[in-house]
């Protein structure tokens, strides 16, 4: 294959090559046929510049001719002019003789002038052409010389070229030379190998013949029967427990719950927020009675959710019912149908609310207030309310195709659920594509019912409460539109658990017969389950690498007890700031108490000190928590000898006050020392049992994705192993083709060199030509 490449790239640039060698040609063919014409018109050039030449001698000549008559004749009128004067009374006929010849002279020599100005001017006008025309063809010469120098040095390169590519392709001769050498030895290795493994695979097909007719052997003796001869007593048959497929299933289930309570929480405000509204405008109804539609309007919508709420229900029991233990396809979802009856109940509620929703529009639209923006607006959300129910409407239809096979199994077949799915996920995007809309039109209305000057805060309030639950009306719709969409491929391929072969559903009796043979076999399996010896090596170095693997996790662990140390830690002490100030506060009021006991013992006599000390005792009482504080409290009502010093001194009493108050201080602060201590040893256990259990998660699905990596191992061994014998059978013939390939390629490289060096030998005989010409030139 890179032998092949590089040909390729050889041959590619051969082309390339050619096509320039070509393009070269032709222009210097080209210039050829240019310089044979400039040279034809510098030979028609020179021929008409000697023809001037010569007229311009012969005009000179002329020229001189004439001035010598000239003179002559001017010489003849001065000597005739002394003459005429000496004989003017010779006679008349002398003088008009001389006269007439004078005027004969005077228009000859005019006519000579004249003559002679045009033959200069002709003569000025013929050597500025000529050197204009001269200095073009010195610059046109020039260029050419420039241009043949250039194509000389492009002719150069490309012999350098082609010098280069044919000691290259030389070179590739000799590697491929050597290279077909080695094949030709892998070739004969091959051979023999394949003989060995035809040898083997002979052995292999007699042992595996003979073991098949074995096993027929078997069957048909000991079989008593084939259960998978007839469907329904295949439907009584457990499947295989895929474990990951229920735990997917459920997540995806979890996920659907989330986004349906968001959106029934949206529903309930959009339709709670559109009753408040319908009270608010066009006519407040604290202030004026609203029209018999509205009131009507107002109290369906009251009733919205009794209609919305069962939605999230439905979902919660249908979530409910999917667990690690059961087999989730469309037979055993029965919970899906009571999700779709509750769906049908709300679409029955909203085609209810739908006319009155429209006329109550419509009544807005006819109000004072309204102008002709908020009227388009109106009519738009009349649009898309319409819109909205009839997006409702078939997800409900989809829904309930859903749930016939957990009913009625010969509703439709399996082959038809994939589009059902696919219809599913694009009505999804139609309703989010309709909230998108609704909300677009309901925030440009309420923008413009706020710049109205009869705008209350209340209308004001409520609109955006109404575009907050549309704006999270259309945020749960495209996530579930998402949502749906990425896993529709994944309930395309977990519709039914029956044999891939049928095209019907599997009849709910059978469905709920499978589930509960796989509880009882789960059942037998667990009787039989029994604990396998220990092996302290593999234990022990198993424990180890989990624990590196956990470790990470604890790390996380220790991170979330400090965490949680520190907001605990910050809260007792909030706590202890809150009890030194009621502790402060209960202070105060026992000073005040002690004297206000103190004022009385002073005022009365000591008779009335003992139901006064008391009275105290039972204050204290009341306050404390435990059985000794109250000990500390009736203390001083049953000592006597404390009563006689009261009695005799008031100024004492203060300091046995003070001493109770220690007493119960010191209780209550070891009480509240003690009991702190406990709540952080429980949470301090708490954290660490919560770590553990993560770490044990962590290490039970290590262990499952070990155990999925070794399982996919054996698949791609076994797979392997069929591909190699496949192989071994093919390797032959692909020699084979590859040796006579090559030896097909040889031939033509050879073919291409040589008429590479004979183009390479046209090439320097036209350059050396051109270059001889341009020379010349």
């Amino acid at each position: 294959a890179e032998l092949q490449g590089k040909y390729q790239k050889l041959a590619q640039e051969y082309s390339k090559l050619r096509a320039q060698n070509q393009v070269l040609k032709k222009g210097v063919v080209d210039e050829q046929a240019n310089s044979a014409a400039l040279k034809e018109q510098l030979k028609m050039k020179d021929q008409s510049l000697r023809k001037l030449q010569q007229e311009m001698d012969s005009l000179t000549f002329r020229n001189l001719q004439l001035a010598k008559r000239v003179e002559l004749l001017q010489d003849e009128l001065s000597l005739s002019e002394p003459r005429g004067k000496k004989n003017k009374k010779s006679g008349e006929s002398s003088s008009q003789l001389s006269q007439e010849q004078k005027s004969v002279f005077d228009e000859d020599l005019q006519k000579k002038i004249e003559e002679n100005e045009r033959l200069h001017i002709q003569f000025f006008e013929a050597d500025e052409q000529h050197k204009h025309v001269e200095a073009e063809l010195r610059s046109r010469l020039s260029a050419l010389e420039t241009e043949a120098a250039q194509h000389e040095a492009v002719v150069d390169g490309l012999t350098r070229k082609y010098m280069e590519t044919i000691e290259k392709l030389q070179n590739d001769k000799a590697k491929l030379e050597v290279k077909s050498q080695t094949l030709e030895k892998e070739a004969k290795e091959c051979r023999l190998r394949t003989e060995e493994c035809q040898l083997q695979l002979k052995s292999l097909h007699e042992d595996l013949s003979g073991r098949l007719e074995e096993s027929l052997s078997i069957i048909n003796e000991k079989v008593p029967f084939n259960d998978t001869k007839y469907s329904q007593y295949n439907a009584l048959n457990v499947p295989l427990h895929n474990r990951r497929h229920q735990l997917k299933m459920r997540d995806i289930a979890g996920q659907a719950l989330d986004f349906v309570q968001d959106l029934v929480t949206a529903l309930l405000n959009f339709h709670t927020y559109t009753e408040q509204r319908i009270q608010i405008f066009p006519v407040d109804s604290a202030i004026d009675t609203i029209s018999p539609l509205n009131q009507k309007f107002s109290q369906y919508l009251h009733e919205n959710a009794s209609y919305v709420r069962p939605l999230e229900e439905g979902m919660l029991h249908l979530f409910e019912s999917i667990t690690e233990d059961t087999v989730t396809v469309l037979e055993t979802t029965v919970k899906l149908k009571t999700f779709s009856e509750h769906l049908t109940s709300y679409i029955c509620f909203l085609r209810k609310i739908l006319p009155y929703q429209l006329k109550s529009l419509e009544e807005e639209c006819e109000s004072s207030l309204c102008t002709s923006a908020l009227k388009a607006r109106n009519l738009e959300l009349s649009q898309d309310m319409k819109k909205m129910t009839a997006v409702f409407e078939k997800l409900q239809t989809y829904v309930t195709l859903l749930a016939l096979p957990s009913t009625e199994p010969d509703g439709l077949l399996r082959t038809n659920y994939s589009s059902v799915l696919t219809n599913v996920g694009v009505a999804l995007h139609g309703f989010h594509d309709v909230m998108k809309d609704i909300s677009k039109h309901y925030s440009q209305k309420a923008t413009i019912e706020h710049e109205l000057p009869t705008a209350t805060q209340k209308l004001i309030t409520t609109n955006d409460c109404i575009l907050s639950s549309v704006v999270a009306l259309t945020n749960g719709a495209g996530k579930i539109a998402s949502f749906f969409s990425n896993n529709v491929d994944y309930f395309i391929a977990s519709l039914s658990y029956g044999p891939k072969a049928s095209n019907r559903f599997i009849s709910p009796l059978s469905a709920e017969c499978m589930l509960q043979y796989k509880k009882k076999a789960a059942a037998y399996m667990k009787a039989l389950r029994k604990p396998l010896l220990e092996s302290v090596p593999y234990e022990e170095a198993l424990a180890n690498r989990r624990v590196l693997l956990s470790s990470t996790e604890s790390r996380e662990g220790l991170a979330q007890q400090v965490q949680q140390s520190l907001e605990k830690i910050s809260k007792l002490e909030q706590e202890k700031e809150h009890w030194m100030l009621e502790a402060q506060l209960a202070k105060i009021k026992l000073e005040k108490e002690n004297q206000r006991i103190a004022d009385k013992l002073k005022s009365t006599g000591g008779g009335q000190f003992v139901g006064l000390a008391q009275e105290n005792a039972a204050m204290l009482n009341a306050t404390g928590q435990g059985e000794a504080v109250a000990k500390a409290v009736l203390e001083p009502v049953q000592s006597t000898s404390l009563i006689g010093t009261l009695t005799r001194t008031s100024d004492s009493e203060v300091p046995d006050v003070e001493s109770r108050e220690d007493l119960i201080k010191n209780h209550y602060m070891a009480r509240i020392v003690e009991l702190t201590s406990q709540l952080q040893l429980a949470d301090s256990k708490s954290v660490h049992f919560y770590a553990e259990c993560r770490a044990l998660t962590k290490r039970l699905a290590l262990a499952e994705k070990s155990k999925e990596a070794l399982t996919e191992e054996m698949k791609l061994a076994s797979q392997n192993i069929s591909r190699l014998q496949d192989e071994l059978t093919t390797t032959k013939r692909s020699y084979e083709d590859q040796l006579s390939m090559m030896s097909d390629h040889l031939c033509s490289m050879n073919e291409t060199l040589s008429k590479q060096r004979e183009e390479i030998d046209t090439l320097k005989m036209s350059s050396k030509g051109n270059s001889k010409k341009n020379k010349s030139r």
